[in-house]
C-alpha cells in the first residue's frame, strides 16, 4: 500500500505532536483526520486559543475533531462514520476507551517518548532529565491496550546521548525524542500495515512509572549567598533543566520567590546566570545578590 493511501486518523498533543506530523509529512504519510485537544482560554486575557496540533492541521488542509468527551455517543458516531486504517496517538491529553482502540482495520498504535515499560506514564521525558537517565533516552511504539502503556511493542530505539551533552534541556530532548519517534513512525505505518511486524510482549516485571510534574515540584532549595556543589550542585541542575518550559525552577529567599531562567554546572559547582525576582523584571544573578546584600 502507498503511504498516500493509508487512510489513518492522528491524535496529537503536546511537545510531540506537531514535529512528529512533519517527520510523517516528509515521507508522504499524511493524516485524513486529526483529533486534537478542545480550543483553551490562554494569557492574562483569556482568550480562546487552538492547540498548535489543530493549527498544523489546517494550515495542511486537515480536518480536525476535538471532543471534549468520550463519554458519549457524538466521539464515537465520528470516529465509527468512515473505515481507518489505523489511528495513530501521539501525546494525546485524554485517556482513549478501549472501544476506539479496534475501530480501525489495523488497529491503534502509540509513540511513548521513553523505553517501555520504562517510565510508563505522564512525564517520561522530563523525568528521565531528572532523575539523571541518560543511559534510558529513547522511544517505543506500541498497540494500544485497555491498560496505560502495556501494549505489546512494534518497534523501539535507544537514543545514545554524549556526556558533554547531557543533561538537554527539556524542550531539546523533547524536540529530539519528537523528531527520533516521527521517524521512525514513518518506517514502522507502512511495515506495520504490511504485516511485516512481529509484535513483542513487553517484559512488565521491569516497569516503572512517573507521574506527570507539577509546578509546585520545581522548587529547589538553596541559598543564593551559598550554591549547592558536588551532588547536590548537579541534582539542581537537572532540576532546572527538566522543569524549563513548563513553570521553571524557583527558590525562595526573604519570603520571596525567585525564578531560575538561566544557568550552568561546571567543574562541580552550579552557577545561576538570570533570574527573575518576585515582582521584578529579569535581571543577571550577579545583580539579585547585589540587591539582597
Amino acid at each position: 500500500m502507498a503511504h498516500t493511501d493509508i487512510h489513518f486518523v492522528y491524535f496529537g498533543g503536546e511537545p510531540l505532536g506537531v514535529p512528529v506530523l512533519e517527520e510523517l509529512k516528509a515521507v508522504g504519510l499524511l493524516p485524513r483526520l486529526v483529533v486534537a485537544s478542545p480550543d483553551k482560554p490562554t494569557g492574562r486575557k483569556q482568550e480562546l486559543t487552538s492547540p498548535p496540533v489543530k493549527k498544523w492541521a489546517e494550515a495542511n488542509n486537515i480536518e480536525v475533531f476535538q471532543p471534549k468527551t468520550y463519554k458519549d455517543d457524538s466521539a464515537k458516531s465520528k470516529l465509527s462514520a468512515d473505515t481507518w486504517d489505523l489511528f495513530v496517538v501521539v501525546a494525546y491529553n485524554f485517556i482513549l476507551p478501549e472501544w476506539l482502540l479496534s475501530i480501525p482495520t489495523y488497529q491503534t498504535i502509540n509513540l511513548h517518548p521513553s523505553l517501555l515499560p520504562k517510565l510508563r506514564g505522564a512525564s517520561p521525558i522530563r523525568t528521565a532529565i531528572l532523575n539523571d537517565l541518560r543511559e534510558d533516552i529513547g522511544v517505543t511504539i506500541i498497540k494500544l491496550d485497555s491498560e496505560m502503556d502495556h501494549g505489546p511493542i512494534l518497534e523501539q530505539m535507544h537514543m545514545p546521548i554524549a556526556d558533554e551533552n547531557w543533561p538537554l534541556s527539556g524542550p531539546e530532548l523533547d524536540l529530539a525524542l519528537a523528531r527520533m519517534g516521527g521517524s521512525l513512525l514513518g518506517d514502522t505505518i507502512p511495515s506495520w500495515i504490511a504485516g511485516d511486524i512481529e509484535l513483542q510482549e513487553q517484559p512488565h516485571e521491569l516497569a516503572s512509572y512517573c507521574n506527570r510534574l507539577q509546578k509546585s515540584d520545581s522548587e529547589i532549595l538553596l541559598d543564593p549567598h551559598n550554591l549547592p556543589t558536588g551532588k547536590e550542585g548537579r541534582k539542581a541542575w537537572l532540576k532546572i533543566n527538566a522543569f524549563t518550559d513548563i513553570g521553571e525552577t524557583f527558590f525562595i529567599h526573604n519570603s520571596k520567590r525567585v525564578k531560575i531562567t538561566k544557568a550552568e554546572f561546571a567543574g562541580g559547582k552550579l552557577r545561576l546566570l538570570r533570574v527573575i525576582p518576585e515582582g521584578k523584571k529579569e535581571i543577571n544573578f550577579t545583580q539579585y545578590l547585589n540587591s539582597i546584600t
